[in-house]
């Protein structure tokens, strides 16, 4: 089957990490892998006309993605991300807002240059859609795109969201992909007299929002997913992490191009967790990697596991 088409809408970010300025933002990261791929990836964002905003579109050059959705605002600042790990492993960022992917306009003209696209999936996440005018554009945008399907990556970030915004957005989507402990602060909002299930919360989204595929990552436990009305889960791949950053932006590339290949779910879940891992195991959120590297994360597994049954 040929590669996807792909509009990832969202934002381009620094992350800034002990001081070193790396290139990221969920959808950025995601468009990054989903190239790698072999399919067609198209961000919509914005940078600012300032030294972080021309290394972002130098960067993307070289990670081979295009940038004709990427507009310069002359006016704002490039996006940054302070990101922040405590002892636990858990990351937070301080995002400075307004920034220039919040800025970006959509004429007429490209409007008609992004339908002329037919991208097959549109991917999106919270973050640039708590603009306003940024969630009004996307629905706009599924208007006019009646064909294309959505991939949802929930993506909750402190201060940039609320349970209503997620509500709306999951109503578009076709796939959600959310990591443990958001699926565990949506279930105390949604179910608050309810005792934590991920089985149970995945049903919730699914039948209230008509989401048909649900996607759960466990850390280095791997994930869960929820389709055909049955949630299965799917071991992760030991590495030696050196950055978590960009990980589960990996994962979904990699399970939503298994998922459009028309991959069985176990094989969509199994090369995400692989890629998710193999990133994990590199420093950068969108370092370099091949896919006969995570072929080999799978198949040592697989190995392993025939040894131990042999004994």
């Amino acid at each position: 089957m040929a590669g996807m088409r792909l509009l990832a809408i969202g934002e381009i970010l620094w992350d800034v990490i002990n001081g070193v300025e790396t290139l990221g933002g969920a959808p950025l990261n995601f468009s990054a892998a989903v190239q790698r791929l072999g399919n067609s990836a198209f961000l919509l964002s914005g940078v600012g006309a300032d030294q972080l905003g021309m290394r972002a579109l130098n960067s993307m050059g070289s990670l081979g993605l295009p940038t004709d959705f990427v507009q310069v605002r002359q006016r704002s600042d490039t996006g940054t991300a302070l990101v922040t790990t405590d002892n636990d492993g858990n990351t937070q960022f301080y995002i400075k807002r307004p920034s220039a992917f919040d800025e970006v306009e959509v004429t007429a003209e490209r409007m008609l240059a992004i339908e002329a696209l037919q991208p097959e999936w549109i991917y999106f996440g919270t973050l640039a859609q708590s603009n306003r005018s940024r969630e009004e554009f996307l629905f706009r945008l599924s208007q006019k795109l009646p064909s294309a399907k959505y991939f949802y990556d929930i993506n909750l970030r402190d201060g940039h969201w609320n349970l209503q915004l997620v509500e709306r957005l999951s109503r578009l989507a076709s796939i959600v992909k959310m990591n443990e402990a958001e699926a565990m602060q949506l279930s105390e909002l949604t179910q608050p007299r309810r005792v934590f299930s991920l089985e149970e919360l995945c049903r919730y989204w699914a039948s209230k929002y008509d989401v048909k595929t649900n996607c759960v990552t466990l850390g280095n436990q791997g994930c869960a997913v929820f389709a055909d009305d049955f949630l299965r889960y799917f071991h992760g791949y030991k590495v030696k992490v050196i950055d978590t950053v960009g990980a589960g932006d990996a994962f979904a590339a990699g399970f939503l191009h298994g998922f459009h290949s028309q991959w069985t779910i176990v094989e969509s879940a199994a090369f995400a967790n692989a890629l998710g891992a193999l990133v994990a195991s590199l420093p950068g959120a969108t370092p370099p990697w091949t896919v006969a590297e995570c072929r080999r994360l799978i198949l040592n597994r697989s190995n392993s596991q025939n040894d131990s049954s042999a004994d």
